[in-house]
This record gives structure tokens, sequence and C-alpha cells, in this order.
């Protein structure tokens, strides 16, 4: 049996009949930090929708396996039971449910066990406390009204109140300023441990400061073109993807 967490096996995926992703192949074990980086348009964000199982995403070929299972053709919800997360990079506002009803429902969705009221609500505090959250946003309609830095801030609050297996953040650190940057990156790293894993697709290596990155993959016209360690993010920010691309091409 596979010791990996995730496989993308061979994946070629479309969006109403065009091709993004080509053959893309990736493999992601527990413990392990990977960071998605490439230009605008390579198809790092179809990447993360489609392990999560977005319907607008079809599979075409290839497979993905995770936690020893295939899910290639699993809906969206079995897969977040399963433990896969997803951060996105513009949250949608759902009215009539309260941020506190969600995850209290997502949880209870993954677990298959009712919670003890009182024990989550601490727990929510808690956690809202940590990321500088107001502790009314709890009560308030998910992302309704919310700042954008409050609603990245919600991303990662439910992150650290499900506690997935595998948690992919997509852009998550864009239009944050600098404090929120810091905010959201410490709640990474509390959500970080040796069985869980994080994909993080960004532009900006100030949200990878002070985490540990095990591997950094360029994507490029729908494929993985060069993988390397975390000194590849400062290669990138100095000399952008250029290189790396006209290499992949010889």
């Amino acid at each position: 049996m596979s010791k990996n967490l995730l496989e993308v096996s061979g994946v070629h995926a479309s969006v109403e009949g065009k091709e993004i992703l080509s053959g893309l192949n990736l493999t992601v074990a527990p413990g392990e930090t990977h960071v998605i980086m490439g230009p605008n348009g390579a198809g790092k964000s179809t990447l993360g929708n489609v392990i999560l199982g977005n319907p607008e995403y079809q599979v075409d070929a290839g497979s993905i396996t995770f936690d020893g299972a295939d899910i290639t053709a699993e809906k969206t919800d079995a897969r977040a039971r399963r433990g896969i997360f997803y951060s996105f990079q513009s949250p949608e506002e759902v009215p009539g449910v309260t941020l506190e009803d969600f995850l209290r429902v997502s949880k209870t969705a993954i677990t298959g066990k009712p919670l003890k009221v009182f024990a989550f609500q601490k727990e929510l505090k808690k956690t809202m406390e940590a990321l500088q959250m107001d502790e009314a946003y709890a009560h308030r309609y998910l992302n309704v009204g919310f700042s954008g830095g409050e609603k990245k801030k919600a991303e990662i609050l439910q992150m650290l109140i499900l506690q997935p297996k595998l948690a992919i953040l997509d852009e998550t650190d864009s239009g944050l300023d600098v404090d929120a940057v810091r905010v959201v990156s410490e709640g990474i790293r509390r959500y970080k441990n040796k069985e869980n894993a994080l994909l993080i697709i960004t532009h900006n290596a100030k949200i990878l400061e002070g985490l540990h990155v095990d591997y950094v993959h360029v994507l490029a016209d729908g494929k993985i073109i060069h993988t390397g360690g975390p000194e590849l993010i400062e290669e990138i920010s100095r000399e952008g993807f250029h290189r790396l691309e006209e290499g992949a091409a010889q």
C-alpha cells in the first residue's frame, strides 16, 4: 500500500472542452508541505479544483488517489469527508448560515459524531482569538459583509477547526496586508503536523516565511516543469519563471 497521502497520476483536465492540465503528476506524503508556483494561466487553481472534485472541471484521463482510495470519480462532499480541505481565492458568501453553524455542521459531517456544544464553542472562541478575529463573526452569516482579510481568516479558522488530512490553500494571501499575512501564516503553522499535509498555491513568498517547505513545484502549460526545494522560492522571486520555462522547452 502506498505511503503517499495524495497521488495525482497523469491527469488531463479540461473546462468547457479546453484542456488545462496536460498529464500532470504529483505525490504528497503525510507531514509534507508542497508549494505550487507558476505564471498566470498555468493551471495552478485548476489543479486544486480537480483535487477537490469541483464539477466544473472535467478529468479526461489519469487518476487521483487519496489516502489509498481512488477518488477520481467521487463528488466534492465525499472528498471533503475523507479529509480534503480547500481555501478559495475568493470565498463565497452564504446568507442564512452563520459561521458557527457552518463549522458545527461541517465537523459533524466529517466526524460522523454529534458534537458537545459547549466544548465546540470553547474551541471556536480560542481559535478565533488566535487568529485575531472578533468573536461576533461567529454569529454572522458566513462571509457576508466580511472584509477580504476577514474572509481569509475565516478560511484558516475552518481549516483549524475541521483539521483535514490535506489542506489546499489557493492564493490565501492575495489581497492581504502585512499584518493579516502574518496572522494567516501563524494559523497555517498551528495547523501543520506530521500526520497532515499542505498544498499551497501562491505568488507571494511572504506567507511561507517561518513555514517548513519540503517541495516547490513550478507549473506551466498544465504540467509540473520543475521541482526543487525551498531555495527555488528565492530564485523565482529574483528571476521569475522565464529560465525554468525555457529549460523545460529544450
